[in-house]
């Protein structure tokens, strides 16, 4: 294993009706930022080994809702690589968004482009290699 710049990482997840905290069916930020925790672990998982612990954000944007019934892509990119410290960008595209009507309670659509919702970029840390 070794952490290479460029490794990408990508989760898709449908967010449950159960999730959605706001009037609008909207769904907290704090949402978003538990995905990156998820692909930063598969990431720190396949490049180190180890799970990794979050250490800090840089750069957090929240540029459209999220809300239940969407389809979400979730993507990490390894963009710098220190001794223990893994410098990823995140970010979270809608695919897919719930279109439920009275006659169809259950209509989804896919969208014809992604839409970015939140978008970040992080340092996770790893153990110290064995010398």
């Amino acid at each position: 294993m070794a952490a290479v710049v460029g490794e990408r990482v990508v989760h898709r997840r449908y967010v449950p009706y159960s999730h959605a905290h706001y009037a609008g069916n909207l769904v907290d930020g704090a949402y978003s930022l538990g995905l990156f925790g998820d692909v930063a672990t598969e990431m720190c998982i396949r490049t180190d080994g180890d799970e990794g612990l979050f250490a800090s954000y840089s750069e957090v944007q929240f540029r459209a809702p999220v809300v239940a019934g969407d389809v979400l892509e979730i993507t990490c990119e390894l963009v710098g690589v220190g001794t223990r410290s893994r410098l990823m960008e995140f970010a979270v595209h809608v695919v897919a968004r719930g279109a439920a009507t009275k006659d169809a309670p259950g209509a989804a659509r896919l969208l014809e482009e992604p839409l970015l919702a939140t978008s970040a970029t992080g340092t996770v840390v790893v153990p110290a290699r064995p010398a």
